[in-house]
């Protein structure tokens, strides 16, 4: 199948935001590219592999932010969509320039796989793609991660903040994933010891890749994913420690309805915060009986830790 592939030049604070709204016009998955992301290979810090500067060098300077349409027709309404965010959002969001192209479904399978590299997460957890060598060290968990068309690849900084909080937080006990995404932030709790962890995504192409990334990782015993509107459905399920990397607006939204699937003293991690978005979402949390007890900052993300009071 050949796919339009559409591409927004954006800014890191609104790679996620234009993330979104690309999903919610109906594309199958979204690519961030980001320099950013990226260490200086010059100055290694332990947590990458060596990264080729030649890779560097040919990143965008801009923020790119790819999505894969199956027809013309999804993507009617998009510029109107993309203009409004600034304004929406009261933030800038760089030019938000939009080219589009035609692509291969071989050739996209191929071409992403160049900025993804394995790297460290945490103290032992380990990320990394299939095709990658990683020299594992004793104490090493290591999670193999084809993210293919879903968002969630552990190099945006708040898939990273909330993968070093998990293994900072969790303590034991069942998990609730909200988003999902590649499955990730799941398949880490389970990695850490986790026996029964629930990940749930909007999106069908999301819970089969995360499905597959499960089975890939042998823990389909332990991770169960599934499609779902947040925690809409949830009835039975009860946990001791839940995780949202999704925006503030959402974890507005799900903070009363989440609180009635947690155990008492359980742990929230939530992620995908703007820092100027972040006393928002906290009044908010407090409001509805949360505590919170742990912050991480990279760049202009939070991350936040709260327990149910």
């Amino acid at each position: 199948m050949d796919w339009i592939e559409v591409t927004i030049s954006t800014n890191t604070e609104g790679a996620d935001i234009v993330s979104e709204a690309l999903m919610r016009q109906g594309a199958v998955g979204t690519q961030i590219i980001d320099r950013s992301d990226v260490p200086d290979p010059d100055k290694p810090n332990g947590y990458w592999e060596l990264i080729d500067r030649k890779m560097l060098d040919e990143m965008p300077e801009d923020v790119q932010v790819k999505a894969w349409f199956s027809t013309v027709e999804e993507l009617r309404g998009l510029k109107n969509c993309l203009d409004a965010l600034p304004e929406l959002t009261g933030m800038d969001l760089g030019t938000l320039k939009i080219s589009q192209a035609g692509v291969h479904e071989q050739d996209w399978a191929e071409c992403w796989k160049q900025y993804y590299k394995p790297f460290r997460a945490g103290e032992h957890l380990v990320i990394k793609p299939s095709w990658e060598a990683w020299d594992e060290q004793p104490g090493d968990l290591v999670i193999e991660l084809d993210p293919g068309m879903a968002f969630g690849t552990g190099t945006h900084e708040t898939t990273a903040m909330c993968v070093a909080m998990i293994e900072k937080h969790y303590h034991g006990g069942e998990v609730l994933d909200v988003g999902t995404g590649s499955g990730i932030l799941a398949i880490a709790a389970a990695r850490l010891g986790a026996r029964e962890v629930l990940g749930v995504d909007i999106d069908p192409m999301a819970v089969r890749v995360a499905q597959e990334n499960v089975e890939k990782n042998g823990l389909a015993d332990r991770v169960t994913i599934c499609e779902g509107d947040l925690v809409k459905g949830l009835d039975n399920v009860q946990c001791e420690f839940a995780v949202a990397n999704i925006l503030a607006e959402v974890i507005m939204l799900l903070a009363a309805p989440l609180k009635s699937h947690l155990t008492e003293n359980a742990t929230f991690v939530c992620s995908g915060i703007l820092r100027e978005r972040e006393d928002e979402v906290t009044k908010v949390l407090t409001a509805n009986g949360y505590q919170l007890f742990d912050r991480m900052e990279k760049r202009d993300w939070v991350a936040l830790a709260a327990r149910v009071r």
